[in-house]
């Protein structure tokens, strides 16, 4: 079955072009200097179409499919996995809004003027996402939150923060109900008031800044709750299939920029006179490399389409993330070694995608959670 139409391979290559044009060489003079995507870049994208790729042709989006998200990632990724990750701050929200929501948010969402920071997890609510903890509590015509978060990336340079918080106290079997979404509107370069934080002290994955947030009687509009009050864990849910086949195609995407630049480097680096791209081990990991990368872009492909099927695949979405992100860190930790200590060294792109390729084992569900829904499926509910 051959995947890739006419339009998509044309989608594909314009993307292909723009992330070497465009984000690669940005990527190459910031990244190193934990610089910030810049607005130029932003912009460009926005006019490709980039933050509306998912949100429907009338609310002004592109009205494409997940495959053809998962496409752009990869291109994007391959220059830059941060700016690959800034187009899921547009594309819609996850669950839970309602007609007139959507009228007010997506058309500036594809336009790249809305773009939001997702803040879900706190220091005791990561793989266990029930277990949130950060609290709103209704006052008359506003809802007051305390609470800290944390992984809260672009938190400074968003328009909007999507927040989860408890709104009623969980029943012990039940942890997952109570937990309320909400949509807190705020001036972008800066916190919501009553909201204070510090940038973590990343290893990777520059070009924004992830922040832990401490909320304190921080007020906002009764009309900020999204979709039913206490349903938001459902919401959060609904997107994860997406979310992850996202996080499979960066994974792809790194894998193959080092891939592409070990193939480079192998061809001009000589030792014992002649380039090492002619030592039978070379060509053979390179071979290898390029196997496991086509393997996890096919998978993707596949949980893409089932996506866009409208097929239940929430097995094979935690597959494709754990395959791609497993084999991402394998790829481009033998890429690093193929080029020896100038691999190591922040005047190549190579340990960039190391470093970015590490975070992908992690967020949107470590790989030991993907394990856990993957064997949950196959065996019945586990521990």
């Amino acid at each position: 079955m051959s995947y890739l139409t006419e339009e998509r391979k044309m989608i594909q290559q314009t993307a292909r072009d723009f992330a070497v044009n465009e984000v690669l060489p940005i990527a190459n003079k910031l990244d190193s200097t934990e610089g910030e995507i810049p607005m130029e870049l932003r912009a460009k994208m926005a006019n490709l179409g980039y933050f509306g790729i998912l949100i429907p042709e009338e609310y002004g989006g592109l009205g494409l499919g997940v495959f053809e998200y998962a496409l752009v990632t990869e291109e994007l990724a391959r220059g830059w996995m941060s700016v690959a990750s800034i187009i899921a701050r547009g594309n819609g929200l996850w669950g839970g809004i309602n007609d007139e929501q959507r009228k007010s948010y997506f058309p500036r969402m594809a336009r790249g003027e809305f773009l939001g920071a997702f803040s879900l997890s706190e220091p005791d609510a990561g793989s266990d996402l029930s277990n949130v903890s950060c609290r709103a509590v209704r006052e008359g015509d506003e809802w007051v939150i305390n609470g800290t978060k944390t992984w809260c990336t672009f938190a400074d340079g968003a328009d909007f923060i999507q927040l989860f918080a408890r709104t009623s106290m969980p029943d012990e079997n039940r942890r997952h109900v109570g937990i309320s979404q909400f949509m807190i509107e705020k001036e972008r370069g800066k916190l919501p008031p009553g909201v204070s934080g510090a940038p973590i002290r990343k290893i990777g994955y520059f070009g924004w800044k992830t922040w832990e947030l401490h909320f304190d009687n921080c007020r906002i509009p009764a009309a900020a709750l999204m979709g039913q009050e206490g349903r938001g864990f459902y919401a959060m849910m609904s997107g994860l299939e997406t979310a992850r086949v996202h996080t499979a195609a960066r994974a792809i995407g790194l894998a193959r920029g080092a891939l592409e630049d070990s193939i480079t480097y192998s061809q001009r680096r000589v030792q014992f006179k002649r380039p090492i791209a002619e030592f039978q081990y070379t060509r053979f990991k390179l071979a290898e490399m390029a196997a496991n990368i086509e393997a996890a872009r096919q998978l993707m492909y596949y949980v893409a389409d089932e996506i866009d099927s409208k097929r239940r695949c929430d097995k094979e979405a935690s597959m494709v993330k754990f395959f791609a992100s497993e084999m991402a860190e394998r790829v481009t930790s033998d890429a690093l070694q193929l080029h020896g200590g100038y691999g190591y060294t922040r005047d190549l792109p190579i340990e960039r995608y190391w470093r970015d390729a590490r975070l992908t084992k992690i967020f949107e569900g470590t790989s030991q959670i993907q394990l856990r829904i993957i064997s949950d499926r196959l065996l019945g509910g586990g521990e």
